[in-house]
């Protein structure tokens, strides 16, 4: 018998950002921010009948909660993933249940989180997007996803602090999801919207 899912794998999380804890919690301060209510709007999609809104909030909730290695949010996402995309007609129980565990996660979140942000370390080392070593680097991504190379993802992960300091965290962690997600369209599509 398999052992439960973790609310919050911090090793996984961290491992994925190669060690990089002050990154890891900044997008741990995303997630909170921009996930907290994505069951909810979920919940409401599907009673509206819009199956693809639906669909696309929960893909992007289990993208993110990969990242952060939430694994127990990321299986009850990708079931949910599936029977959005068969149309279930009753999602009911699948919905609470992943609202239950976000909550969980929600919670794990904030107590690691604990002290409220220092803003100013992060922007005092903030790299210049414009400098030419940086554009060489997100012209390389951007040329590994549009190939569908794997080599994006150990870019993504070998240079997580410089992209997220480049791109911000919020579309690192976008370009980061889809692509462990296999999802290099996704990906180049976040990292060319943000150029």
């Amino acid at each position: 018998m398999s052992a439960p899912a973790a609310i919050l794998d911090i090793d996984n999380g961290l491992g994925r950002l190669m060690g990089d804890r002050p990154l890891y919690l900044k997008i741990l301060r995303r997630f909170l921010h921009d996930h907290g209510a994505t069951p909810r709007q979920v919940l409401a999609d599907f009673q509206a009948g819009n199956y693809a809104g639906a669909r696309l909030k929960t893909h992007t909730l289990k993208g993110a909660a990969g990242m952060i290695g939430a694994q127990q949010v990321y299986q009850l996402t990708a079931a949910l993933e599936m029977a959005l995309r068969a149309q279930a007609p009753e999602l009911q129980q699948q919905l609470q249940q992943l609202e239950l565990a976000q909550d969980r996660l929600l919670g794990a979140v904030s107590d690691l989180l604990g002290a409220p942000e220092d803003t100013h370390s992060a922007q005092d080392v903030a790299p210049d997007p414009a400098a030419p070593a940086i554009q060489l680097l997100l012209a390389r991504l951007a040329g590994h996803l549009r190939e569908g190379d794997d080599a994006a993802i150990d870019m993504l992960e070998h240079c997580a602090t410089l992209l997220a300091a480049s791109l911000g965290v919020h579309v690192y962690q976008e370009v980061a999801a889809c692509a462990h997600e296999y999802d290099f369209e996704g990906a180049l599509e976040a990292l060319l919207r943000r150029r």
